[in-house]
């Protein structure tokens, strides 16, 4: 147990000499460690000493350990077993989600009028005819395809922001230490996003009717209420009106120029006073669900980091700010992802409430499509609007996600890359310097 060091010529722990591969072990040792007085073990330590090299050498336990760790790819058939695991997903998306949307492309540049199977001998390829009068074309499919991305925009517009803030109103209250039945509050606010939304929306229907509760509780202050689901009139144009303008004859740059068969003064118009309605019924039934997701974030968030942040003398505001905000980044992505994503594919209540009226003020791309495919029996014109709502939320997504992106982190890469470049021309630093 306490036999001298025998010097540095003869390592610590040094076995059979057939054992150790030679000038390996020994030689990778730093001087630095302490060569004690270390029992030896034999051969398998000596193969562990010797790294990778042992695997070949030792035989010991650990050096195979080591050459199997360092094996990578698939062998033998794993890669046949992987795909029947996933081949069932493959299958059903396959079919469900796929196979559907091909379909659908090939009928938006097909005449196919719903009789018969879209891939029939009698269906022939027209290509681009079917976008040519929704965005080319003056005429009404493109007057009403315009006005319904009006109306979604104005929709989308009012409805991620509002129900954003909500989600993350509500999130922080129900996660507030000091309350107390957290477990109803929370069962609460997410109740809506669980309930059929055609019954919210028939609720909503007799909430706000000429004699319901709101305008009830409006004519308790004053208010005279609109007949919510029967007013076409833009909120911006309302908004002119009460600060003096006269609507009823616009100004002239305004009303005689037109983009896509609406004048200006129809873009500017805002949502109508029935498209208010249905934004405040889908706020509220949406932001149950972001809540969890804002909850969920929050909990996740250590409580070390805000104490930290407390005792440097920080308010709630600027704890809020700088340290809640910033780790939150990530959900405030997805919620506002999914809040782009599900508010420009609004149908359901659209078609429970107003089915596009009054005036055409709550039609929306998905409904104009079903009453293509459906109403007018124009298939080819009904998947041309879903395509190229397709491409619009795509567009959308990107923008968001460029906007939303972590500076830092894309600033750093770029740096790597530049200095890779250069470092691969020989004329900037390596990329072992960054």
């Amino acid at each position: 147990m306490s036999e001298p060091n025998p010097g540095p010529a003869q390592g610590p722990g040094s076995g059979p000499a057939a054992a150790r591969p030679a000038g390996t072990a020994k030689d990778r040792v730093p001087s630095s460690v302490p060569r004690g007085p270390v029992k030896d073990t034999g051969p398998d330590d000596a193969a562990k000493a010797g790294g990778g090299t042992g695997g070949g050498t030792g035989g010991g336990t650990g050096g195979g350990r080591r050459t199997r760790a360092s094996r990578g790819g698939i062998r033998g058939r794993e890669g046949l077993a992987g795909w029947l695991f996933v081949s069932p997903v493959l299958v059903v998306l396959g079919l469900f989600l796929v196979v559907p949307i091909v379909m659908a492309l090939w009928v938006s540049l097909s005449d196919w009028n719903g009789q018969g199977s879209p891939f029939s001998s009698g269906v022939d390829f027209v290509g681009g005819q079917n976008y040519e009068p929704l965005l080319t074309k003056s005429g009404l499919a493109q007057s009403d395809f315009m006005t319904s991305l009006r109306n979604n925009a104005y929709y989308v517009l009012f409805v991620v922001p509002l129900q954003t803030v909500l989600a993350l109103g509500l999130a922080l209250l129900v996660n507030g230490r000091r309350l107390k039945g957290k477990g109803f509050f929370r069962t609460a606010y997410y109740f809506p996003a669980v309930t059929s939304s055609v019954a919210i929306s028939v609720v909503f229907l007799f909430l706000f009717s000429s004699s319901g509760v709101v305008n009830s509780l409006l004519a308790k202050i004053g208010v005279d209420g609109p007949a919510w689901f029967a007013d076409p009139r833009g909120i911006i144009h309302l908004a002119l009106g009460a600060l003096g303008m006269n609507t009823d004859a616009p100004p002239a740059a305004l009303a005689d120029h037109a983009v896509g068969g609406l004048s200006l003064w129809d873009w500017i118009s805002g949502p109508s006073v029935a498209m208010t309605a249905v934004i405040a019924l889908v706020v509220w039934t949406t932001a149950g669900t972001f809540m969890l997701m804002f909850l969920a974030a929050l909990q996740d968030i250590p409580l070390e980091v805000e104490e930290a942040a407390e005792i440097d003398g920080t308010g709630r505001w600027q704890r809020f700010r700088h340290v809640t905000l910033p780790m939150l980044k990530p959900t405030l992505f997805l919620v506002l992802t999914l809040g782009l994503i599900g508010t420009w594919q609004v149908f359901d209540q659209i078609y429970v409430m107003t089915k596009g009226g009054p005036g055409k003020t709550t039609l929306t791309p998905a409904f104009l499509s079903y009453q293509s495919s459906f109403i007018n029996n124009e298939w080819g014109q009904g998947s041309a609007i879903a395509f190229i709502l397709f491409v619009i939320i795509v567009a959308m997504t990107l923008l968001q996600r460029f906007v939303l992106r972590d500076k830092d982190e894309a600033r750093t890469k770029a740096d790597t890359r530049r200095a890779a470049k250069a470092a691969r021309s020989g004329s900037g630093p390596t990329t072992g310097a960054i």
